[in-house]
């Protein structure tokens, strides 16, 4: 999906409806709409509020319409999937918020840059994904410094600070940081 053109149709679908929609989006949706990244995203990942079962149930119904045109969209393209991670940000993130996206029903921030980037550095150490994203973000060396400890102190396996440095070693030397 292209985010900006599913949230303007999703944002038309909520005005006819009377629902309104006032999020944290996060992850490739949040690039794209920054304009960071091009390509196309599965979903449009929500940190926070949780949604509510009837915009979880507005979300499905406009995935169905979207299909019947013949188009991709899943059911759960609008979730709270990393909705833990707010609990694990630095503190007065939400001081640092943008605006994204603003449409009639739809208002959308995102994280400042650097807890966009400690979130894409953090599934980049964790699930090996989002290389493409981080490369994307191009952080400087300091940037990449700065986050280490971060990183490191959200996992208890012992070989973990040591995982997380080889990560952000081999980001550096994708980036030509001189390493």
């Amino acid at each position: 999906m292209k985010p900006a053109d599913i949230l303007m149709q999703f944002d038309t679908y909520l005005t006819g409806r009377g629902l309104r929609l006032e999020g944290i989006a996060i992850g490739g949706a949040a690039l794209a709409l920054l304009g960071i990244i091009t390509r196309e995203t599965r979903d449009c990942d929500l940190l926070d509020p949780e949604l509510s079962p009837q915009m979880t149930e507005a979300a499905i119904a406009f995935a169905r319409e979207v299909r019947a045109r013949g188009e991709l969209l899943r059911d759960d393209w609008l979730n709270n999937g990393p909705r833990s991670l707010a609990r694990l940000l630095p503190e007065g993130w939400r001081s640092r918020l943008q605006p994204i996206f603003q449409g009639k029903s739809i208002h959308l921030s995102c994280l400042g840059r650097p807890e966009l980037l400690l979130s894409k550095l953090f599934a980049l150490c964790d699930r090996g994904m989002d290389l493409g994203d981080c490369l994307a973000l191009a952080p400087s060396p300091e940037e990449l410094t700065q986050a280490q400890p971060w990183l490191e102190a959200q996992d208890l396996n012992p070989e973990w600070p040591s995982h997380v440095r080889a990560t952000l070693l081999d980001l550096a030397r994708r980036l030509h940081h001189g390493l």
